[in-house]
């Protein structure tokens, strides 16, 4: 990450913290960009006393939440959430997204979908006209059913392929202990068939489109200025 890009990250982490008020019940996000939000708020935890509970989504956001202060909670106790906030590998002009980089976009997409607002972190980077062209699109699967999801993929225009692990032999595998795909679009057409196909082919848990979710968009600059993109 360069100096640029990280005060990007930066940027968009005290601006989403500085939206937080006390009582809040908050979806915490994975990656690079959510732990910003994350220190932040812990900084404000400690110097003002603010007083808010978290859902993490993935272990490590978890152990960088209690790392940091916040409070957790899950879903069966607080499933109705006042904000969540994530980055995202990929945002189009409707704001739909791609995430899942992290492998975490299932229980992401989950946070997200429970929560009143779902505030989306990117640098200028992220920001495109049309999905799948810098990133792949990750595809949750249960091993079993590798090929043939991989058969679907193909048929959609992709070129998938398993995430493999760089510090292990093997797969990665997710935190409910699945099996990622990557599946590489030549720019992604209809965002909304491939969700529809996606979802009906048995096996596939989730996968990294984030359709009508993202409420805010706040873009953060190279200078340490935040764009706050709204959908109208």
């Amino acid at each position: 990450m360069s100096e640029l890009q990280a005060a990007a990250k930066r940027a968009v982490g005290e601006y989403v913290a500085s939206m937080i008020s006390t009582g809040m019940t908050l979806g915490i996000g994975t990656g690079s960009t959510a732990a910003m939000a994350i220190e932040a708020l812990g900084a404000r935890i400690r110097e003002e006393g603010l007083q808010v509970k978290g859902v993490a989504t993935s272990f490590a956001a978890e152990r960088l939440a209690r790392q940091h202060g916040v409070a957790l909670t899950t879903l069966d106790e607080s499933p109705n959430l006042d904000l969540a906030f994530d980055g995202a590998d990929e945002v189009d002009p409707a704001f739909i997204l791609i995430k899942g980089r992290g492998a975490a976009q299932t229980r992401e997409k989950i946070v997200a979908s429970c929560a009143e607002q779902f505030v989306v972190l990117v640098d200028e980077s992220k920001m495109v006209d049309q999905l799948g062209h810098r990133m792949p699109l990750p595809v949750e699967v249960v091993p079993m059913a590798v090929s043939p999801i991989m058969q679907v993929l193909r048929s959609l225009g992709g070129k998938p392929e398993i995430r493999m692990g760089k510090m292990k032999d093997g797969p990665v595998v997710s935190d409910q202990g699945m099996w990622v795909l990557d599946a590489h679009f030549d720019g992604i057409q209809d965002p909304d068939h491939v969700n529809d196909v996606l979802l009906k082919t048995p096996g596939v848990v989730d996968h990294g489109l984030f359709i009508n979710l993202a409420t805010q968009v706040l873009v953060g600059r190279s200078d340490g200025g935040v764009d706050v993109l709204g959908k109208s």
